[in-house]
């Protein structure tokens, strides 16, 4: 007898793929969402009650956590995402041993540094780094975490990560809420943070191994390098341009620029969340069906920046009362920015759908040249908008350069994919 394979048989397994694509996609947006969740409320209770200057010595820590953070993902967890997704389990816990010992290793020298430059400084900002290098191990081994459980493909244990840090904040909030510092709401984010980095170890069964990391860093140096310059000029960008923009108009402007970025705060979390899941999803399209790499990565980037662009559209109908609501006094200097940030957000997601196709196809020098591009647009129309027309004009930079960096990261997608057919597809490792 002739065995025959109907239609639907075929279109069986296309559809149990687009499933599990949407299962990991809904994962990442439901852990991003619990990740902003605790961030938003210590970004609020701070502008709410401390004022539109002590916010921004908060938002100068937390672009400083920003730069670190990035150090930690260029060197520990960007090329575990690239390299040992999806791959046997044994593999994966052995990697992920090694990465999770580089982010502690990064996050205990670097909070050192940190710490230091906090007790040199005094003053309202020194207290507030001080706290910030204290806690920088716990923040980045949790975030080390939430990309080994993606790269595993179970995100569900990043999310409940993620609850767990969020349940472990309250406690930490009502305590620093009796204290009134900026220093105070640092430590209890960064505290609660460290009791989830613990769990992250009983939730995978794996202890970091911090004496492994010159391995790691020696095994994945073609690799982690260049990303780590990559992740270093973007985060790195960011800081200079709040610290020109404090110096060339004030701190005051650098809490309205963050205020109005809280705004955009549910749709940050979206393009976050998945941008926890996209270079992981992206390695898999290439394996399984190279042809629609390009395809997957535009839709990707035009979905983003047309919901960004939907949700600032809604931010302008919202009544002063309801901003004032969410961010008190800061609300008046911030709602001048939100057109402005908006395009930048906007600009941002269209971009990273490039991004994560670029980052799967292992170009890494490609995406390097596009980020430093990147990051110098950004700090030039940043700072050079501060110098023409003050907080408004550096916002108007910023988008202008995002909308341009944007545009290369697709120029630069494009020859890496016209390439690939001439050269072999980067190995993915198994151990």
């Amino acid at each position: 007898m002739t065995s025959t394979t109907t239609d639907g048989e075929k279109a069986a397994p296309v559809r149990s793929a687009k499933r599990a694509l949407v299962g990991r996609l809904s994962w990442g947006l439901a852990d991003q969402a619990a990740s902003s969740i605790s961030n938003f409320a210590v970004g609020i209770y701070v502008a709410r009650s401390l004022g539109v200057t002590a916010f921004g010595v908060f938002s100068l820590a937390w672009v400083t956590y920003g730069v670190v953070l990035n150090v930690s993902r260029g060197l520990a967890t960007d090329p575990l995402v690239v390299r040992f997704s999806g791959v046997p389990e044994p593999s994966w816990r052995g990697a992920v041993a090694r990465s999770t010992g580089t982010a502690l290793c990064v996050g205990t020298a670097l909070g050192v540094l940190c710490l230091a430059a906090g007790l040199g400084l005094g003053g309202r900002v020194g207290p507030a780094f001080a706290a910030l290098g204290l806690m920088m191990p716990g923040l980045l081994l949790q975030d080390a975490w939430r990309f080994s459980f993606f790269a595993a493909g179970d995100g569900r244990k990043a999310f409940v990560n993620d609850i767990v840090w969020g349940v472990a904040l309250i406690p930490a909030m009502v305590v620093a809420a009796h204290v009134d510092t900026v220093a105070a709401f640092v430590l209890a984010w960064g505290a609660s943070a460290t009791v989830a980095a613990g769990y992250g170890c009983i939730q995978s069964g794996i202890r970091p191994r911090m004496t492994q990391a010159r391995g790691w860093l020696r095994e994945q140096r073609d690799l982690g390098y260049r990303y780590l310059v990559e992740n270093v000029s973007l985060s790195g960008a960011s800081q200079l341009r709040a610290y020109g923009l404090g110096v060339i108009v004030g701190v005051s402007a650098v809490g309205a620029v963050r205020g109005a970025e809280l705004l955009l705060g549910p749709f940050l979390a979206v393009l976050m969340g998945l941008s926890l899941v996209t270079v992981p999803e992206a390695a898999r399209v290439l394996r399984q069906a190279p042809h629609r790499l390009g395809r997957f990565c535009l839709y990707l980037g035009g979905g983003q920046a047309t919901g960004a662009l939907l949700w600032g559209s809604a931010l302008l109908l919202m009544p002063d009362r309801l901003g004032e609501l969410a961010l008190g006094d800061v609300w008046r200097s911030s709602s001048h920015l939100i057109v402005q940030i908006t395009l930048s957000v906007a600009g941002a997601g269209l971009g990273t759908g490039a991004a994560a196709g670029l980052r799967a196809l292992g170009a890494a020098r490609r995406s390097l040249r596009c980020q430093l591009f990147a990051s110098a647009c950004y700090v030039g129309g940043g700072l050079g908008g501060a110098a023409i027309g003050g907080t408004s004009g550096s916002a108007w930079g910023v988008a202008a350069a995002t909308i341009s960096g944007s545009a290369v990261w697709w120029l630069q997608l494009r020859s890496a994919l016209r390439e690939r057919h001439r050269e072999p597809i980067p190995e993915v490792r198994t151990s």
